[in-house]
């Protein structure tokens, strides 16, 4: 077996691999770059699943980033338990080839309850107070403890929020290193997300994005120079590429005032009503699945979603079937956005009627996901003074709201969920061994083998 540390630079492209990123460049131009052809929808947790399976979302299950759950009438997103994923995991198929193969999974999603030999994912605390403290997941648990006596806790907000920063991905890439100079796994799979998360602030055209690209370069560098020291295999690929936006959607608005889609107050505050409603959508960037209550109002919700400005097309089971995504958590409809366009989950009409947890970073209680959580409000004229004020109440021991996301899509630069149009903009494969790379672009459902060919070839 050969030692493999497989790289998931999130939203990295073709196009990025330049004079901006040397060391990627460098990799690429000593081994081979190919475009790897993904999958719909192109979302963080599907892609992953399908790396990891090699099946398309009709058998893996991984429909999104979230779905309703429909036992309990219920959406949840970015749950992390790996046994919502069927099918065969590359780990597994690595164990049955040989007895001696070991995997470190380092925050490739569906992290927690996964046959893997280490992992790490994120996994804050959350005190009864309201508090949310950084902190991490870690199989075996006593890794936990060493990578936070080494490293320091885990940055929980340079991962996602306002504050998001290299930082989260330089901790990323620093618990990998100790995890493959302390327990040497046979495959590391290692996950940074910093470029993705500035491409979707920012947009894929903005000139910030080279510092962006120099500081994701830098960390990964760092990993494949260790892996080079130890004569393993290098792969970096990425799971989408992201485009330009400008139009959000407001596809929830619109089935609530077609009468269709129901909310509730509590506290002055409106909360989708799930089961009293007859459709409504789980936004998830530039896909939303749609799940209608009744059969007869298919066509008319259909109608409805077409008709709004943005919307490619709406797609029914049988359409669905086409992309690989006719599963049973799948929506009744499945609608995807034009590629200047994405879906907000906003289902109030009057900003003053959004619940508390809309102007939060609270990717739990939100029934879809919120890139606006990347940004804080500009109307608030001294922010750090803001923070610094919610976190004092707190210390003091009082209840303090850290309301400080806006509620202006508009904000929002660059999506991803459907497929690209052109190679260069779309996700990428590289590889240190060239003859273990075929010539034409790496299928997703693909890249499970082709690790596994360089760790068995």
């Amino acid at each position: 077996m050969h030692p493999t540390l497989v790289l998931l630079v999130v939203g990295l492209t073709p196009r990025h691999i330049g004079p901006h990123t040397p060391r990627l460049s460098a990799l690429a131009r000593a081994g081979a770059m190919r475009p790897l052809n993904t999958i719909t929808p192109a979302l963080t947790c599907s892609v992953q699943a399908t790396f990891t399976t090699g099946l398309l979302p009709r058998d893996h299950g991984i429909v999104g980033n979230g779905w309703l759950f429909r036992d309990l009438m219920e959406v949840w997103f970015w749950r992390q338990s790996n046994r919502l994923v069927a099918g065969e995991k590359i780990w597994d198929v690595g164990k049955r080839r040989d007895s001696a193969f070991r995997c470190a999974n380092l925050f490739w999603w569906y992290n927690m309850a996964a046959t893997h030999d280490i992992g790490v994912t994120p996994r804050p605390i959350y005190k009864s107070d309201g508090r949310k403290l950084p902190d991490c997941y870690t199989q075996p648990l006593e890794l936990r403890e060493e990578l936070t006596r080494e490293l320091g806790a885990f940055p929980l907000f340079h991962f996602w929020g306002p504050a998001t920063s290299i930082v989260s991905s330089r901790w990323i890439a620093d618990a990998a290193l100790h995890v493959r100079r302390k327990h040497a796994p046979t495959l590391t799979l290692a996950y940074l997300p910093h470029l993705d998360y500035d491409l979707q602030r920012f947009g894929p055209d903005d000139p910030r994005i080279v510092a962006s690209l120099s500081a994701v370069d830098a960390v990964a560098g760092d990993l494949i120079a260790d892996a080079e020291r130890d004569g393993a295999r290098v792969i970096v690929l990425s799971e989408y590429g992201i485009t330009s936006v400008s139009t959000p959607i407001h596809i929830n608005r619109a089935l609530r005032e077609a009468g269709v889609l129901r909310v509730r107050v509590e506290d002055g505050g409106e909360l989708l009503d799930i089961p009293q409603s007859e459709a409504f959508a789980v936004s998830d960037h530039q896909i939303a699945h749609l799940y209608v209550s009744r059969a007869d109002l298919i066509d008319e919700v259909r109608r409805i979603v077409g008709a709004l400005p943005g919307v490619e097309c709406v797609l029914d089971p049988e359409e669905q079937r086409a992309y690989g995504i006719d599963h049973a958590r799948a929506g009744e409809l499945v609608a995807l956005a034009r590629p200047d366009a994405w879906f907000t989950y906003y289902y109030w009409l009057d900003d003053r009627n959004a619940p508390d947890f809309a102007r939060l970073v609270e990717i739990h209680r939100k029934p879809g996901y919120d890139p606006v959580e990347l940004f804080l409000d500009p109307a608030i004229r001294f922010p750090k003074l803001a923070i610094g004020s919610r976190l004092a109440r707190r210390a003091l021991g009082l209840t303090s709201l850290m309301d400080v996301i806006p509620l202006d899509a508009s904000l929002v630069k660059g999506s991803h969920g459907r497929v690209t149009g052109h190679f260069e903009n779309g996700p990428v494969f590289i590889s240190s061994e060239a003859r273990l790379v075929p010539e034409q672009p790496i299928e997703a459902i693909a890249v499970k083998d082709m690790i596994l060919s360089h760790v068995f070839d």
